[in-house]
C-alpha cells in the first residue's frame, strides 16, 4: 500500500450519461444518480441519440423525461438529429466531455448506481490522476466472494467507469489494429483470461462486422499498453438491461447499499500492480457460468446488446 491518507476531492468530474429509447431504464438510472451525495455538485450531460425507424416515439418519450431531471449542479442535453448508434455515440460523446473537463464519469441507460457510486468514482479519479499505468477506474464488479477492497486488472471496461483525457487518448478505434498487435504478441491467452473470456473472438467479430462494440476496442486499447483498471472488491452498479421485461416504469428503484459502508468511507491507494488473485478468481468465475447465460453476459459487458 503506497499512502493511508486520502487526496481530497478538488473537482468532481463530469457525468455523461448515453441514452436512447427505453424510458423506463432511463428513468431508474437516473433516479438512482440523484441519490448520490454529489449528484447536486455534479454536472450531467446526457447525450440521446437519435431514432431508427420505428423507434420514434419511444426516442420522444425518453426526450419529454430528460427535461424535467432535476438534482444536478446544472444539466446539458444533447439531442442527436440522427441515429450515431451506439459506439459512435459513446466515442463521439466522451471525446469532446473528456478533452473539455480532463476527466469523466460515464454511464449508460441501463445502470443503476450504488448511493456511493460517486464517491467512490471521483476519490479513485483524484487517486489515480498522476498514475499513467492507471487507465480507468470501473464502477462494477463480477459477484465474487473475498475480493480486495480494491484491486487491479489489465485493460479497460464498460458498466459505470471514468478516466482521464491523456488515458482516453490511447484509444485505437481501429479493431484491425489491435488484433494484429495481439497477435504479433501471441497475447490471446492472458487477454482471454486464460481462455476463459472470449474477448479475441469478440475483436474478431466487431472487425468482421458482426458487432460494432466501442468496447472491446476499449479493453484492447488499454490492454495492449499494459494499462491497468481500478475495480472495487463489491460493485458499485447494478445492471437491469437484461431482456426485454428486465425493469419495469410502475416498479420503484431502491438503490442498493454497499455493505460495511457508509457515507464517510474512503478508498485507499493501492501500488498500480495487475491482482494475480483476483483475477485467477474471476477465471474461475468466468469458466463456472452456464454457457447460455455466458454467451449473453458477455455481449452485455461488452455493450453489443441493449
Amino acid at each position: 500500500m503506497i499512502q493511508e491518507e486520502v487526496i481530497p476531492l478538488k473537482t468532481l468530474a463530469p457525468i455523461v450519461l448515453f441514452v436512447y429509447n427505453r424510458p423506463c431504464h432511463t428513468q431508474q438510472t437516473i433516479q438512482a444518480l440523484q441519490k448520490n451525495e454529489l449528484a447536486s455538485k455534479s454536472d450531467l450531460f446526457i447525450y440521446s441519440d437519435g431514432a431508427k425507424l420505428g423507434a420514434e416515439e419511444k426516442v420522444k418519450e425518453v426526450r419529454a423525461y430528460l427535461k424535467t431531471i432535476t438534482g444536478f449542479k446544472s444539466l446539458s442535453i444533447i439531442e442527436r438529429d440522427k441515429n450515431w448508434g451506439l459506439a459512435n455515440n459513446i466515442i463521439d460523446g466522451v471525446t469532446y466531455i473528456v478533452n473539455q473537463y480532463e476527466k469523466i464519469i460515464v454511464l449508460e441507460d441501463d445502470l443503476v448506481t450504488s448511493p456511493y457510486f460517486l464517491k467512490f468514482m471521483n476519490e479513485a479519479l483524484e487517486l489515480y490522476q498522476k498514475e499513467e499505468k492507471v487507465a480507468s477506474i470501473h464502477g462494477y464488479v463480477y459477484p465474487i466472494d473475498n475480493l480486495p477492497e480494491t484491486f487491479f486488472i489489465k485493460g479497460a471496461d464498460c458498466w459505470g467507469w471514468g478516466t482521464w483525457q491523456d488515458r482516453w487518448m490511447i484509444f485505437e478505434n481501429d479493431g484491425k489494429k489491435l488484433l494484429k498487435e495481439l497477435l504479433k504478441n501471441n497475447l490471446q491467452k492472458e487477454a482471454d483470461f486464460n481462455n476463459n473470456y472470449p474477448y479475441t473472438k469478440m475483436l474478431r467479430d466487431q472487425i468482421a462486422g458482426k458487432n460494432n462494440s466501442w468496447a472491446i476496442r476499449w479493453y484492447f486499447s488499454a490492454f495492449l499498453k499494459n494499462k491497468l483498471t481500478l475495480y472495487p472488491g463489491i460493485s458499485y452498479v447494478q445492471n437491469i438491461g437484461f431482456g426485454k421485461d428486465a425493469s419495469h416504469c410502475t416498479e420503484k428503484t431502491d438503490s442498493f447499499i454497499i455493505k460495511n459502508l457508509n457515507k464517510n468511507f474512503s478508498i485507499k491507494k493501492i501500488m498500480p500492480v495487475e491482482n494475480e488473485f483476483a483475477k485467477k478468481n474471476m477465471e474461475i468465475f468466468f469458466s463456472s457460468l452456464k454457457k447460455s447465460f455466458f454467451k449473453r453476459l458477455i455481449k452485455k459487458v461488452k455493450g453489443l446488446i441493449s
